[in-house]
């Protein structure tokens, strides 16, 4: 059997967009793929945190209506999470989505000599990541595209 993961994720997000934006969450990323059996992962955030009982009402909304439009042809399990507190940022979506949050960057060319940055994100658009160095308070204008992995770092650690 030959399972299309991409569209799958795109229709669970049209599918989940509704229900999680009524709940007042944000939908932060959709997975779907092999991991001892196929997983189906929505991740979750919202201001203040995503709690438990917020990813159990999803999970019981999204599992019932899973289930009634019978998308994924293939057994699998549902998790919903928030996205944790050193999430890996990995679309354009991401660094949008975390504006003004501490990150650090790994670099697969060096940018003014670094190959890795940490700073907070001051915006992103046309596939640049704008970002304001913790140190020195630059504003460093950087492709995503060079960008080998970025994650949330926790302050005041």
């Amino acid at each position: 059997m030959q399972i299309n993961e991409k569209s799958i994720v795109e229709k669970v997000k049209e599918l989940a967009e509704p229900i999680i934006k009524n709940l007042g969450f944000k939908l932060f990323d959709v997975e779907f793929k092999p991991e001892r059996g196929w997983v189906l992962r929505i991740i979750l955030d919202k201001e203040g945190g995503i709690t438990v009982s917020d990813c159990e009402e999803v999970s019981k909304r999204l599992s019932a209506l899973l289930d009634v439009e019978d998308i994924i042809p293939t057994s699998y399990i549902l998790e919903v999470s928030s996205p944790g507190l050193t999430r890996e940022l990995t679309k354009p979506e991401h660094y949008e989505f975390f504006k003004g949050r501490l990150i650090r960057a790994v670099l697969r060319e060096a940018l003014e000599g670094k190959r890795e940055l940490k700073g907070y994100i001051v915006d992103v658009k046309e596939g640049i990541l704008q970002l304001r160095e913790k140190d020195s308070n630059r504003v460093l204008h950087i492709p995503l595209s060079i960008i080998a992995r970025a994650h949330l770092e926790i302050e005041g650690w």
